[in-house]
């Protein structure tokens, strides 16, 4: 396993992405009616399926990158950018109007995807598993840690909703930006370094 790789830097990466307490108010929106018994089926159910989208990004992300001849440097620098914009949008969030017409019962969407499995965290699994090759076991790990970690806080969104209120949850995602531009600064940092680098080498 690549020494520079860190199971729990790589489930906290997927975790600010994620974003599971940010995701409390939309989830909540989308399980008006549904009783609290259900809602917590319909999670795990969700949960399940976003994970299978999860885990085959995680093996079928290199050829994809492959088909697309994309280098380590590119993908690195991408991230550290889409992540950013993220971090940005967590600690700044844009006031967004809820549908007043609400799905009898969620089915994949909004859970498995965006919540879970959305653009942005299939982004960043692809970025992680080309920057670290050959390390898929230690990628898993992190993936189901933070899987579970965000499930678990969308069960417990009525709950949590309850304790934290509308400006705790608040506080918690704007938190979680910010560590996560750090985050996305650093792969930035990590990108441009490596291509100035491999450059530099080749003259």
């Amino acid at each position: 396993m690549n020494i520079d790789f860190s199971i729990l830097s790589a489930t906290l990466l997927f975790l600010f992405v994620i974003d599971p307490f940010g995701n409390i108010p939309i989830l909540l929106s989308a399980m008006k009616g549904v009783s609290q018994k259900r809602q917590s089926q319909i999670v795990l159910r969700d949960g399940l399926i976003g994970l299978a989208i999860l885990v085959s990004f995680l093996f079928f992300g290199a050829e994809f990158l492959a088909l697309l001849h994309l280098e380590t440097e590119s993908i690195s620098i991408a991230g550290g950018v889409v992540l950013f914009v993220i971090a940005l949008k967590m600690i700044f969030p844009s006031v967004i109007q809820a549908d007043k017409h609400q799905p009898i019962e969620p089915f994949i969407v909004p859970i498995s995807i965006p919540m879970l499995a959305g653009p942005s965290t299939l982004a960043t699994l692809l970025v992680m598993v080309k920057s670290y090759p050959g390390d898929e076991t230690g990628l898993l790990i992190s993936v189901f840690a933070a899987w579970g970690i965000s499930v678990l806080i969308l069960a417990l969104a009525p709950l949590l909703n309850r304790i934290l209120k509308e400006k705790g949850l608040a506080a918690l995602e704007r938190l979680m930006g910010m560590l996560l531009l750090m985050m996305a600064v650093q792969m930035l940092v990590n990108g441009v370094r490596s291509l100035f680098t491999h450059t530099m080498a080749s003259l």
